[in-house]
């Protein structure tokens, strides 16, 4: 067995023994209302909170308009709140490293993906503040340097993305009064925001040959300790681009009968205006079978947000994009949308997420 999927599987035993106990007899702080953003400081780790990750999508093209898309997340999942004892050894660890990355070749019809994971003890892997490293795992990296550019760094000999991002848009502060609700009882939320239109020129390896890219790309970053609430065992998340200039964010969490429970969101207008529409839908469109793990995904979605006389349809420029990995299977994707914002006709790119299709999902679901 690899060591990243060892590493995963120890990590899996060790928060299904600590999932259902408080955040706060563990030591770890709950996301609560009036968290102030300040930038760089929150690229940065906050190891107060058990479960935080980094995450990047993107939809690229090379120089002969080939299409492809990319996911790049790390992901800090923390074992033990509190300082360590003075003199512990290195390899006495106070929270996991694990990163995950996928490539989606749209013309040649492959995905790839990889993970890896490691203890870090000596530099390695780890977290940081910009400028340099956010988060890091060997060569695999995330970071930002002092004129504010991010870099990407991820994959092997055969799949890679080499990537240089920089924006016009300043951060968008997910959900209310600085905290992203996950549910309509109170105690389940994030700290949440996104770089929404990243402007990305580099590289990209597919099959070992590199290309020369560009594109648009959507980095999230987000911390929490309790997120999902018991009989919550998954959620359908998706990132896009829009066509006239806006950006939107949505998402839905389901119970353990696939119903949704509770649905938020965030439209960000060329223009710049915010809004969090009440009445945004995700409407499954048919179904896609895994080949691999049986697991039955939405095939695509609807998404309508009547109050703002839009609807899109949304669907997966490859269906197959199921990263297989321990200790659960998830469906990550590139996607593309069409539909009518008022008159106007619009179309869509971006990524689509959903979890909890092949198994409930390890510190983030309920008991």
């Amino acid at each position: 067995m690899p060591s990243s999927r060892r590493a995963l599987c120890l990590l899996a035993c060790f928060l299904s023994t600590t999932s259902s106990v408080p955040a706060g007899d563990q030591g770890w702080k709950s996301a609560e209302a009036g968290w102030r953003y300040v930038f760089p400081r929150d690229h940065g780790p906050h190891r107060d909170f058990k479960t935080e990750w980094w995450y990047a999508t993107g939809n690229l093209t090379d120089e002969k308009g080939r299409e492809y898309g990319f996911q790049l997340t790390f992901f800090r999942e923390g074992i033990s709140s509190g300082s360590l004892p003075k003199g512990s050894s290195r390899f006495r660890i106070k929270d996991l490293p694990f990163a995950h990355f996928a490539l989606t070749d749209v013309n040649g019809r492959s995905f790839h993906y990889a993970q890896a994971s490691s203890r870090g003890a000596y530099g390695e892997a780890g977290f940081g503040k910009p400028p340099g490293r956010m988060a890091w795992l060997n060569d695999w990296m995330i970071g930002q340097d002092d004129s504010g550019n991010i870099h990407l760094k991820a994959g092997n000999s055969g799949q890679a993305i080499d990537l240089t991002l920089s924006t016009d848009r300043p951060p968008l502060i997910q959900g209310k009064e600085g905290v992203s609700p996950k549910s309509t009882k109170p105690g389940h939320a994030s700290h949440y925001y996104s770089l929404t239109r990243l402007k990305a020129n580099g590289t990209l390896d597919v099959d070992g040959k590199s290309h020369p890219v560009s594109g648009l790309v959507w980095f999230d970053h987000e911390w929490a300790t309790n997120q999902l609430d018991p009989g919550e065992v998954g959620w359908d998340w998706a990132g896009l681009h829009l066509s006239n200039g806006d950006d939107l964010m949505l998402f839905q969490i389901r119970d353990k009968d696939g119903n949704p429970v509770f649905s938020s969101g965030t439209l960000r207008d060329a223009a710049g205006a915010i809004s969090m529409p009440h009445d945004l839908e995700m409407i499954p469109k048919g179904l896609w079978k895994s080949p691999n793990t049986g697991s039955l995904y939405p095939a695509g979605f609807l998404v309508r947000i009547p109050s703002r006389s839009l609807s899109l349809s949304v669907s997966p420029k490859l269906a197959d994009q199921e990263l297989l990995l321990s200790p659960f299977a998830y469906w990550e994707g590139s996607v593309r949308g069409e539909g009518m914002s008022g008159p106007e006709k619009i179309t869509a790119e971006g990524y689509l997420e959903l979890t909890g299709y092949g198994g409930k999902i390890p510190g983030l679901s309920g008991p």
